[in-house]
Formats: structure tokens, C-alpha cells, sequence
């Protein structure tokens, strides 16, 4: 079998340590915001001419936590309850043939640093905190966006959404800039499908711990506490 080796361009960083609280697409919590760190031998301004002439970029990137395993032809989508079987190639799961990602994310803007050159700041990756990425490419609104396209199972999921509750006292334990992210990631509901609603949970983000229950439709945050 013919192999390729490909190797990081850049690594992001963002406020998840853990896969749990991550939202399952890019593009849903605008309000996360990554860090694109170009590895040394990218750092090139004149990679990056013109990128800020286009709003949003794709990223192509690995699944960095999921190990490695032997192939297999069918998955377990964690929304569709646990139980039901579908092809890898119909889904977007992390365990893949080769572990490889594809996410839509928007640009902020370019920034120099000068310990990192020139770096990517971008909203609504779903994605861990150094995880490499192995390709960037610009979005394009007259090719990517089908708007005569189904989306199978996945569109029952399209308007799910908790509502979060929480105290003043409670969300002011975070820094300001992190609070709406932390409640829009909630109201994604990180849960699998087979949940325990007596269950307490708890989100890593940012160097905080958030711990929130779900009751029916209603997420509520208990405690916040720095790690």
C-alpha cells in the first residue's frame, strides 16, 4: 500500500485541555477563540500574504488524543444514542483510517509575535489545545457552501440546544472573556445521548473546572473553580 508522510504546519492552541465540552462542529460557538502557531519552518510571512482578504479558512487537521486502532468500517455517532451503526465514511468521527480533521473556522486576525511570528487568530474551532495542523486553506462562499445539500442524520440535531442557568456569584469566578464561551459550549450539550440525569459533570476549560447537571432541557452550573 502506498504511504504519504505528512507533518504539522502549525499547532492551535485553545482554552480545551480535554475532548469533553469540545463542540462536535466547527462553526457553532463563534465565541471560542484559537491561537494558530506556525511550526519554525512555516513561519513565513509570504505564506500568509493576502489571508486576511478572506473571512473564514479551513483547517485540516489530526485528531491528536485518539489512539491508534485497527480500521473499522462502522462507527457509533455519540448523538444517535450509543447503539446505532453507521458507515466511517458517513460520519465525522474521530476514529478514522487516518485520523484527519476538517474544520470551518473564522479569521480574526493576523498578529506578530515575537516569540511565534506570525500567528492566526480564529473563532469557532473544535478543536484541543495543541493540536497540529497539517493544512490551511481559505473558504470560499461561491464552491463550499451547497445550499441545496441534506444532512442525513445529523439534522435532527441542527437546533439542540440547552438552556443554561447560572448565578452571578458562580460565573463571575471566570475571567470575563471566557464566560460566554463556557455557556455556549454548555448549551451545546457535550453529553452523550445515553445520559444519567442524576450525573454531575464537569467541562476543563481555560485552567477552570465547570461542573453543570442537565435536567430535561436545562443545564444548570453548580460550582467554578480554578484547576
Amino acid at each position: 500500500m502506498e504511504e504519504y508522510l505528512i507533518r504539522p504546519v502549525a499547532h492551535i492552541h485553545t482554552d480545551f485541555k480535554q475532548k469533553f465540552g469540545v463542540p462536535r462542529q466547527s462553526g457553532r460557538v463563534d465565541s471560542l477563540i484559537g491561537k494558530i502557531v506556525f511550526t519554525p519552518e512555516f513561519r513565513d510571512e509570504t505564506a500568509l500574504r493576502d489571508i486576511e482578504k478572506f473571512s473564514h479558512l479551513w483547517l485540516i487537521f489530526g485528531f491528536s488524543l485518539v489512539p491508534d486502532a485497527p480500521f473499522s468500517p462502522a462507527v457509533r455517532p455519540p448523538r444517535l444514542g450509543g447503539n446505532y451503526k453507521t458507515g466511517v465514511f458517513a460520519s465525522r468521527s474521530p476514529f478514522r483510517p487516518n485520523r484527519l480533521g476538517l474544520s470551518s473556522v473564522r479569521l480574526i486576525a493576523v498578529e506578530k509575535s515575537k516569540t511565534e511570528g506570525y500567528v492566526l487568530l480564529v473563532s469557532g474551532a473544535d478543536l484541543v489545545d495543541g493540536t497540529p495542523i497539517y493544512d490551511i486553506k481559505p473558504y470560499l462562499s461561491f464552491s463550499d457552501s451547497h445550499t441545496d445539500s441534506t444532512d442525513g442524520y445529523a439534522k435532527d440535531q441542527v437546533g439542540h440546544l440547552l438552556k443554561v442557568n447560572y448565578t452571578d456569584e458562580i460565573i463571575s469566578v471566570l475571567p470575563e472573556d471566557k464566560r460566554q464561551a463556557v455557556i455556549d459550549c454548555i448549551a451545546q450539550d457535550p453529553r452523550p445521548s445515553y445520559v444519567d440525569e442524576e450525573r454531575e459533570y464537569g467541562m476543563s476549560f481555560g485552567g477552570y473546572n465547570i461542573r453543570f447537571t442537565v435536567n430535561g432541557e436545562i443545564a444548570t452550573v453548580i460550582e467554578i473553580t480554578k484547576e
